[in-house]
C-alpha cells in the first residue's frame, strides 16, 4: 500500500518559535531591505551547522538567532513573519497552531512589550482568517533573565486570556538559571487559566522535567524527550497524560543526539507518552512541521495508523476547544480511512 500523503494528515503545531519560525529566503530579503548584515552560516550554507551540546556550541546558535531577530524591524516584517507561519503550517497539514513568543526580545524596537504583543495578536487574528487555521500564542519567558521579568511576562499574558494567549512558557538554555525560581510567574499564569508549557528535558536530562511538573505545575512539557531515561518519571508523565512537544530535527542539530534514529521517539510512543511533534526553529534546523512526521515514518519506522496516533496526540494536547477537537479528531479517522458508525436511531416518540 502506498504511503498516505502526511502533508494531508490533519494534525496541530504547538512547538514553534517566533523567531525560528521565519522562512530563509524572508531572513534574506529583511535582511537586505535594513541592511542588516547576515554571516555566511545564514545567508549560504543554510541551514546552519549547529551544536549546542556545550556552551560554545549554545553561544553560536544563540548569536545566530539574535541575529534574525534583528530583522523584524516594522509592523509589516511582523505581520509577514506571522502570515507566513500561517501559510507554511497549512502546507503541512496542521489545522491549529500555537506559536511561541517572548515579547521582551522586541520591546525596545516596538515600544514596549504592550504594544508588540497587541502586534503579534493582530497579525495572528489576520493570519488566521487569511489560511483558515487558527493561530494562537504562548507567551515565553527567557530562564536566562531574572525571574522577576517572568512575573512581568506572566501579568501581561494574563491580561489576554480569551484574546488570543493560550499558554506560559519558559524557554532558553535550560541549563542556565534555576527552574525552580520561576514557579512564581508560572502561579500568576496558571491562576489565570493559562497552560503552562515550560521546556525541560532537553539539554539537560530528566530532572528538569521533573521540576517543570513540581514546581511550575506544566500541563506540557517543551521537548521532553530525555524523560526516557527515568522511568519513574516517563510514567508519571504517561499516567498524568502530560504531553511532550518532540521536535526531532532541533534535537540531532542542537547535539542532543547524535543522529534521528537516536531520538528516542519510538520508546517515547510505546511507553504510552502523549506527544505532540513540532519543528521549533525550522529556519535554522531546516526543516518544518510535516518532516517531522516524515522522520518519524522513515527513520522510526511508525506506520500510518501510529502516524495517525501522534497527530491525535499533538490534538488532545492542544488549548483548542473541545468541539475544534473532536472535528480534528473525526478528520484524522477520514485521513486514515477509519469508517465511523452510523449514528443510532432516534427512539421513537411516546405518547
Amino acid at each position: 500500500m502506498t504511503d498516505r500523503d502526511l502533508r494531508l494528515l490533519p494534525k496541530t503545531h504547538l512547538h514553534l518559535h517566533f523567531t525560528g519560525s521565519m522562512r530563509h529566503l524572508t531572513l534574506v530579503e529583511l535582511a537586505d531591505k535594513h541592511g542588516v548584515r547576515l554571516p555566511d552560516a545564514l545567508r549560504t550554507d543554510w541551514p546552519p551547522e549547529l551544536s549546542a551540546a556545550d556552551e560554545r556550541g549554545w553561544f553560536r546558535f544563540q548569536r545566530l538567532y539574535d541575529i534574525a531577530r534583528s530583522v523584524l524591524r516594522t509592523e509589516d516584517d511582523v505581520r509577514r513573519l506571522v502570515r507566513e507561519a500561517a501559510e507554511d503550517d497549512r502546507a503541512d497539514g496542521s489545522r491549529w497552531l500555537e506559536i511561541q513568543v517572548d515579547p521582551s526580545g522586541y520591546s525596545n524596537r516596538f515600544h514596549g512589550i504592550t504594544d508588540f504583543t497587541d502586534l503579534v495578536l493582530d497579525a495572528a487574528r489576520d493570519a488566521s482568517a487569511a489560511t483558515g487555521i487558527a493561530v494562537q500564542v504562548v507567551i515565553a519567558a527567557n530562564r536566562t533573565r531574572h525571574p522577576l521579568d517572568a512575573r512581568t511576562l506572566a501579568r501581561l499574558a494574563a491580561q489576554y486570556v480569551g484574546r488570543g494567549v493560550v499558554g506560559f512558557g519558559l524557554s532558553n538554555d535550560e541549563r542556565r538559571g534555576t527552574t525552580s525560581e520561576f514557579a512564581p510567574a508560572f502561579r500568576i499564569a496558571r491562576n489565570a487559566g493559562l497552560l503552562a508549557t515550560p521546556h525541560g528535558g532537553e539539554l539537560c536530562g530528566p530532572a528538569t522535567v521533573r521540576t517543570c511538573l513540581d514546581e511550575l505545575g506544566a500541563g506540557r512539557i517543551g521537548h521532553g524527550v530525555r524523560s526516557v531515561e527515568d522511568p519513574d518519571l516517563l510514567k508519571r508523565l504517561v499516567d498524568a497524560q502530560v504531553a511532550l512537544e518532540v521536535c526531532p530535527a532541533s534535537n540531532v542539530s542542537l547535539g542532543v543526539y547524535p543522529h534521528a534514529k537516536d531520538v528516542p521517539l519510538r520508546q517515547l510512543y510505546g511507553a504510552g507518552a502523549r506527544i505532540a511533534l513540532g519543528a521549533d526553529d525550522p529556519l535554522l534546523f531546516g526543516s518544518r512541521l510535516a518532516e517531522q512526521y516524515e522522520t518519524a515514518r522513515s527513520v522510526h519506522g511508525f506506520t500510518d495508523a501510529e502516524l495517525a496516533g501522534l497527530a491525535r496526540g499533538s490534538v488532545l494536547a492542544s488549548t483548542a476547544p473541545p468541539e475544534v477537537q473532536k472535528l480534528l479528531l473525526t478528520d484524522i479517522d477520514t485521513w486514515l480511512g477509519v469508517t465511523q458508525p452510523a449514528p443510532s436511531p432516534a427512539p421513537e416518540p411516546a405518547y
